[in-house]
């Protein structure tokens, strides 16, 4: 299938998808999930298509290239996987979809029945049982051991170097991003590495350049400083007792990097570069993550300390290097004292668009080979067995 960022499509029926899967629930390896189940003869705009994504199970944090896959604004709700709270943005194979003109449901029309031959061959077929047996195994200790899309990420798609090119055509043919969006992202880029920006002896000089102009023109300040508190030293808790409805102003980025070691860690948590352009406005609590399933070992996870998902605060990739302009939406994780309540008077004058995303992220400290690398958490100090 071919379509677009905009496009409406439909999802097939439960019979349909079924005979597209193997007996694990997957179509390339690519795992169908239990909860993608209920939307089945639904129609939805296509939010981005998802020829390309970024590696979070790795630890590399590079681009990754899938063949005929889409995002749909839809998020995985966790109720498969121990009711992780990550949130992930929800992949959709072409050969799940079909195209149709518009939001109106069509009539419904009885389908053929199955050939002797196919009757055969189904008991070969995967069924709705196999899929939701597939998303757990137990471990040799005990522990459940979960399998979802963002798990098996590695299996369902290939390298992408982040110099081809091809990528970047297909962000802007896709209706992914736009020109200006790229250019920006571009801009960033080249000055990031050209003025050695990224360099903690050479790019004073560049970075303060670079926060002048943004100053003058209206822009986001450099996403890539350093925090204020000497690495090793106890960085600060503040618990607001947040939510889900609350709304909060994101503290200014001066006031955030006070709260974070010179790694941008605050108790294990990383300030995302990405978090900047969000920085200083106000969005509704979406949620209070405590639990999430790990994506590097299939584990439940829990949070020492409670992190917070924001309506509309998710990852565009345009300050991530290798993964740049990556569609996977992934939403940023806010701790709680980088926040402020505010009062209902202070809510913008229109609602924020609420952009999708599979799993957590937070990036590392870049670092002068070049990454911009998106980190999740430091496991050891951020979550516990």
């Amino acid at each position: 299938m071919k379509a677009h960022a905009g496009d409406w499509v439909e999802v097939l029926s439960k019979e349909e998808i079924l005979r597209t899967l193997d007996k694990n629930g997957r179509l390339d390896e690519l795992p169908f999930m239990p909860q993608m189940f209920k939307y089945c003869g639904q129609r939805f705009r296509i939010y981005q298509t998802a020829n390309k994504t970024c590696d979070t199970v790795s630890g590399h944090y590079t681009g990754r290239r899938l063949q005929d896959g889409y995002h749909l604004n839809l998020r995985c709700d966790g109720q498969a996987y121990g009711r992780c709270q990550a949130g992930c943005l929800i992949f959709w194979k072409g050969a799940w979809l079909k195209p149709v003109d518009g939001p109106a449901q069509v009539r419904h029309v009885l389908r053929r029945g199955l050939s002797p031959s196919e009757e055969a061959a189904s008991s070969l077929r995967c069924t709705e049982s196999d899929v939701v047996t597939a998303t757990r195994q137990q471990g040799a200790g005990g522990d459940a051991r979960y399998s979802c899309q963002a798990t098996e990420l590695l299996n369902y798609t290939k390298p992408l170097g982040w110099w081809d090119a091809r990528q970047y055509v297909d962000s802007y043919r896709s209706g992914n991003r736009t020109l200006p969006q790229m250019a920006r992202g571009f801009f960033y880029l080249l000055y990031y590495y050209g003025t050695l920006a990224f360099s903690d002896r050479w790019g004073r000089p560049a970075r303060w350049l670079y926060n002048r102009i943004q100053a003058v023109t209206g822009g986001v300040p450099f996403p890539r400083l350093k925090g204020k508190i000497p690495r090793g030293q106890p960085t600060p808790r503040r618990d607001l007792g947040l939510r889900p409805g609350d709304l909060v102003r994101v503290k200014s980025y001066t006031e955030i990097l006070a709260t974070v070691d010179v790694g941008l860690s605050n108790r294990g948590l990383t300030f995302d570069a990405e978090l900047v352009p969000f920085c200083g406005k106000v969005f509704r609590v979406s949620t209070s993550v405590e639990r999430f399933v790990d994506e590097k070992t299939g584990k439940m996870r829990r949070m020492n300390t409670p992190a917070v998902i924001l309506e509309g605060v998710t990852c565009k990739a345009l300050y991530s290097g290798q993964r740049m302009f990556c569609p996977r939406a992934i939403h940023l994780w806010c701790r709680e004292i980088w926040l402020e309540r505010v009062s209902i008077d202070a809510r913008p004058p229109a609602p924020l668009s609420i952009q999708a995303g599979a799993c957590t992220t937070a990036d590392k400290a870049a670092s002068s080979a070049g990454g911009v690398a998106t980190a999740e958490w430091a496991l050891d100090s951020l979550v516990k067995r």
